[in-house]
This record gives structure tokens, C-alpha cells and sequence, in this order.
């Protein structure tokens, strides 16, 4: 997604944040106001002698500030909003537009610093900590500019949408990064709905669906893959905006053309777990595991299918063989525990459900789960903590959710209720 300019950000952003709009912080000593070092003695002046430093008109530079940067003379701006902020540590809009005119010069550090003043004087309100979040992002410092990004995000930044749509759009790339495809989807899939059309959020979506940890901007015009990503970016846009017949046309057609690229008929068969088609599903997660021979993911989803139709017997050998792969996986335990409650083997099920708290100790169905198997199993205290621990977390996840963290999920099981 482009990075918002002309006649740049600076002016683009200009009306998110007015003196009117807040509170300046009172009771701080202004830069001049400190005392002499005890001893000394302040100089005697002359008769007639002229004062070594003039004062500073500080509301004239500000309205110099503001004059040159409406006029596009940048570097004079921010040499005068420098100025001002230098003799007045507390204006607001000083440090902002500060930071809006380094954003624009592309020099991120100095931007970033003054969005960190700004944020700190007028907590929380989230366009300075979005445009913090977004220097963080260029300046590779990514954990940080994901921190920033949700914050922003949950305090708002108002009706500027544009800013809002980037931030999204930042946020679901970090998430990218981190391997958390699902979640990133849902935040793209929130933009495609909202008729956003670039190429840059099509690449997102494919690299969310392919399962491909990257930023879409390295997905460059000469990449191997890129068509192979855009289209199966393409088919998910579509999804998202419920097209859901283009969608599949172009899912079905996707498949026709890279039936052996790793990660497409996964992606394909998630896309017909969502059409409510399971055979489909579980043909195209079949045809993945063929080309992948280690794909965990894709028997998990057959493992849960067959559960999920009340046939946990013939989920089993997926399920194990996906926890043989990848041992470290928690969501390969909790499908097999679940496998295994399911056909009368609790106090397997119980093993492997405490494997799966251990590796994921804040998922709350997993407690879920178990609250069931301890109690086939006659343990009452146990059952009853694991219900307890269950109804707090997922009370955690509803508030998140409220606030409007999307959080995505391998397997979509709908909500839990004990």
C-alpha cells in the first residue's frame, strides 16, 4: 500500500489533531525557568549595555511554522517547528506536524521521536500512536511498531480513514512476519470488504493463504511466485468481499494451473471448509499432503472434519501423524486429545490435552476440553479448575474481540460453551 503523500502526510493529516481538540499538560517548568548554581553571583551590567540574546517571539514562530509548511517549504517548517517545540517542550501540534513532515522526507527516526512526544502528551489518542507504529514498521523495529499499531488502532484516530485502512494494512503484514496467518487474513479480508483494491493488499492475502511468512513488498514484479501469489490473493479478495462464485472460479482454475506449488490446495481446501463442502475439502487437503509429505496443518483440518461429522475414528491416524510431525505443535495435541475423547480413550486424552496446555497455556477451549476429560475420568476438582481457568480465558478473548482484535484460527470452531 502506497505510503500517503501529496501534497504529503503532513497535510493530508492536518485535521486529526487541533489545539481545540486537547488538553496541553500544565505545571511543567518552562526550558529557562532553572536556577543559578549557588555561589554564583549573576553579572553586573552596564549602563546602556545591549542585551546578549533578544527574546524569543514564540506565537510568531508558530505562525511562521505553520505558513511555511502550508507553502510546501519544508525544510524551513521544520526547522521552525524545531524552534518552537525547543522553546515550548508542550505544544502538540508543534511536535505533530513535526513528525508528519519527517514522515514525508522518509527520515523515520526523527519522525518516530516526535510522535513519541506527541503520544506522551496527549495519551490516549491513537493517530500519533499509529503514525509511531509506522515509523517503527520502516525502521524494521517490528514488535515495537506492532505494539504501537494496536494501540493506535483500539484508541482510534477518529474519521481519518485513510489512516485507519494503512494502519490495518501494516498491522496484518507484522502479522505475516510472525507466522500468524490467519489473523492477518481476517485484516485483510476486513479491507477487501471495505472495497479496498491495490495490488499490494492482493499479495498479503496470498501470502496469508499460501502460508508464506513475508512482506508483500519483497513480492517484487521480477519474483519467481508473484502471479502464483496475486492470483491466490486475488480468489481470497474475492472471498472477502463474498463473491463467493468469482471466487471459487478462480480457486478452481488456480488449482488447475499450479496443481503441485506447495501451499495451493491447502489454501483450497480451506476455501471449501469455507463453502461447507467437506469432501472437497478433504480431497484438495489430501492432494497437500501428497505434494507436502509434512504437512501438519492439512491433516489437522481432515482430523477435524471427521470429528467435527462424528467420525473421531477416522480422524485418529491424521491427527497422530500430524503430532508424529510436529510435536511442538499444541493444535495437534488438542485435536488428537479431542480424537481420543471422542472414542472412549480419556485418559490418553488427557495426556495429550496437558501436552497442548503446556505448549499454549492462554487457549481456552483446550481447557475446555480437558474440564470434559477429567471428568470421564472421575476427577471433579480438576475438571472443575479446568472449567474456571476456560470461563476466564475466553471471557479475555471475548473482550479482545470487542475491541476489535480479529483473531484468526487454523481451525474455525465457533464459540465454546461449557
Amino acid at each position: 500500500m502506497r505510503k500517503m503523500s501529496g501534497p504529503g502526510l503532513a497535510l493530508a493529516l492536518a485535521g486529526v489533531l487541533t489545539v481545540a481538540d486537547i488538553s496541553i499538560l500544565a505545571g511543567q517548568a518552562s526550558p529557562g525557568s532553572g536556577s543559578r548554581p549557588v555561589g554564583r553571583k549573576a553579572p553586573v551590567k552596564s549602563k546602556g549595555a545591549a542585551k546578549s540574546t533578544a527574546p524569543i517571539n514564540l506565537e510568531q514562530i508558530k505562525v511562521q511554522a505553520d505558513q511555511a509548511r502550508e507553502s510546501g517549504k519544508i525544510e524551513e517548517a521544520i526547522l521552525l517547528y524545531q524552534k518552537a517545540v525547543t522553546a515550548q517542550p508542550t505544544w502538540i501540534d508543534g511536535w505533530w506536524y513535526l513528525g508528519t513532515l519527517h514522515y514525508d522526507r522518509d527520515e523515520y527516526q526523527q519522525a518516530a521521536a516526535a510522535f513519541q512526544r506527541t503520544s506522551a502528551l496527549q495519551p490516549g489518542i491513537g493517530s500519533p500512536l499509529a503514525m509511531l507504529g509506522l515509523c517503527e514498521f520502516r525502521l524494521a523495529e517490528y514488535d515495537s511498531a506492532l505494539t504501537h499499531l494496536r494501540q493506535g488502532r483500539r484508541a482510534g484516530v477518529g474519521d481519518n480513514q485513510e489512516l485507519g485502512r494503512v494502519m490495518r494494512y501494516h498491522e496484518g503484514q507484522l502479522l505475516l512476519l510472525k507466522g500468524d496467518f490467519e489473523t492477518a487474513q481476517n485484516i485483510f479480508g476486513v479491507l477487501s470488504y471495505d472495497n479496498v483494491t491495490t495490488e499490494d493488499l492482493f499479495i498479503g492475502h496470498g501470502l496469508a493463504s499460501l502460508r508464506l511468512a513475508m512482506l508483500p513488498s519483497l513480492v517484487t514484479s521480477n519474483y519467481r511466485d508473484r502471479n502464483l501469489i496475486r492470483r491466490a490473493g486475488f480468489a481470497e479478495h474475492l472471498y472477502a468481499q463474498k463473491n463467493f462464485g468469482d471466487a471459487q472460479r478462480e480457486y478452481e482454475q488456480l488449482v488447475a494451473d499450479y496443481p503441485r506449488s506447495p501451499g495451493v490446495q491447502y489454501a483450497y481446501g480451506k476455501f471449501m471448509i469455507n463453502q461447507r463442502n467437506d469432501e472437497a475439502a478433504i480431497t484438495a487437503f489430501e492432494k497437500e499432503i501428497e505434494v507436502s509429505p509434512s504437512h501438519a496443518l492439512a491433516r489437522l483440518q481432515i482430523a477435524y472434519i471427521r470429528l467435527r461429522n462424528r467420525d473421531a475414528a477416522g480422524g485418529l491416524r491424521y491427527a497422530r501423524e500430524a503430532v508424529n510431525l510436529n510435536p511442538r505443535l499444541s493444535l495437534a495435541h488438542y485435536v488428537l486429545g479431542r480424537a481420543l475423547l471422542e472414542t472412549g480413550e480419556a485418559a490418553e486424552s488427557i495426556v495429550e490435552l496437558e501436552v497442548a496446555r503446556r505448549l499454549s497455556p492462554n487457549e481456552p477451549r483446550i481447557y475446555f476440553v480437558l474440564s470434559r476429560a477429567y471428568a470421564r475420568v472421575g476427577r471433579k476438582a480438576e475438571a472443575d479448575q479446568a472449567r474456571e481457568t476456560f470461563a476466564r480465558l475466553n471471557k479475555l478473548v471475548e473482550e479482545a474481540a470487542a475491541q476489535g482484535n480479529l483473531r484468526g484460527e487454523v481451525i474455525n470452531e465457533g464459540p465454546e460453551r461449557p
